[in-house]
This record gives structure tokens, C-alpha cells and sequence, in this order.
């Protein structure tokens, strides 16, 4: 049984094509029809352009005429503009205790607020202990106070659940976060 060679991600041109005929499209993308792949190659020797495949899986195989080094700066040209817009998401993690003291729940609170307004969304894990797991109710709380206290931040992305000894809950950003912290924050100025 024939297994053949490793399928390739490069796209084939020229003499690289080993099939009896192609369909031809030319140029300025119209349709030449079916042609032998030793007419084609003549055709594209004649008008000083490359002979590229562009649908490989199509019976028979659809080949273009082109100029190939155009067409590969173009495509990394685009590759590069989508990679541009795309947007990193960064999760952020905070741990919390069921019995945390105040303080130490205001600076992890803190921590929270200062991911959220920079845009990152927040994993936000409560780790129970010993006895501590059979009152998830008090970490389910905890959560909850949380969401609460930073609701102008952001919102429950996904809810609270039990996962082993630990309660997870993600926190993502508004979308005009940043926009609304700086809103209210000129707002305090000009009423003092």
C-alpha cells in the first residue's frame, strides 16, 4: 500500500506541478478553461509570469498565472496587518483564602481592580483547606462580594464552581473600561 510523501504546505509552481492537465485561469483572473500543463507552463514562459497552484484538492488541480514573488509579499503583507489587530488576552490570577482577614481582602481587591482597568481578565481562585471544604458556601460568598465590589470594572465572565479544593470564578473587563475609569475619575475632580 502506497502511503506517499508528506503532504507539503508550500504551494507548488513551475515545473513543480506533476499533473497531466490543469485549469487555467489567467492573468487578470479569467478563465483559459482546461489545459495540458505543458501548454500552461508555455503560456506562462511567454507572458513572464509564474505558473502557481492555487486549489491543489479541485479535480482537475485550478493553476493562476502570476507573478509568485508579488503574490508571496502580498499574502505576508496581510498575514502581518491580521496579527496587528488581533488582541491579546492576558488571564490574571488571584488566590484568596475562605477566612481572610479585611485588609488582606481590600489589597487583593485592589490587585483585582488594577487587572481589570489595564483590560486583563481575572481568575479568581479560592483555595479551601481541611474543614474548610465542606462550607463552600463561605467562598461562594467571598466570590460574590467580590463580583460586587468590582462590578463597575468588570463582570462574571463565567460563575463560581467548585473544582477539587479550590472555587474558581473569571472576571473579565467591561469593554470601555478604561474609557468609564477615567470618566470618574474627572468627575471627582470637579466636584471638590
Amino acid at each position: 500500500m502506497d502511503q506517499g510523501g508528506p503532504i507539503s504546505s508550500e504551494t507548488r509552481i513551475n515545473e513543480r506541478i506533476r499533473v497531466p492537465e490543469v485549469r487555467l485561469v489567467g492573468p487578470n483572473g479569467e478563465q483559459v478553461g482546461i489545459v495540458r500543463i505543458e501548454d500552461a507552463l508555455r503560456l506562462a514562459q511567454e507572458a513572464d509570469l509564474d505558473l502557481v497552484e492555487v486549489a491543489p484538492q479541485a479535480r482537475p488541480p485550478v493553476a493562476k498565472l502570476m507573478d509568485y514573488g508579488k503574490f508571496k509579499y502580498e499574502s505576508a503583507q496581510k498575514a502581518r496587518e491580521s496579527r496587528r489587530n488581533q488582541q491579546l488576552t492576558v488571564i490574571k490570577e488571584q488566590k484568596l483564602r475562605p477566612k481572610i482577614d479585611p485588609h488582606d481582602y481590600a489589597t487583593k481587591k485592589g490587585h483585582v481592580s488594577r487587572f481589570l482597568e489595564a483590560g486583563n481578565k481575572v481568575k479568581v481562585t479560592i483555595m479551601f483547606r481541611g474543614r474548610e471544604q465542606s462550607r463552600p458556601e463561605l467562598g461562594f460568598r467571598l466570590l460574590q462580594r467580590l463580583a460586587d465590589d468590582v462590578s463597575e470594572l468588570g463582570f462574571v465572565e463565567s460563575k463560581p464552581k467548585q473544582d477539587g479544593r479550590n472555587m474558581i470564578m473569571v472576571l473579565a473587563p467591561h469593554k470601555n473600561a478604561k474609557a468609564k475609569s477615567k470618566a470618574t475619575k474627572d468627575e471627582g475632580s470637579d466636584q471638590s
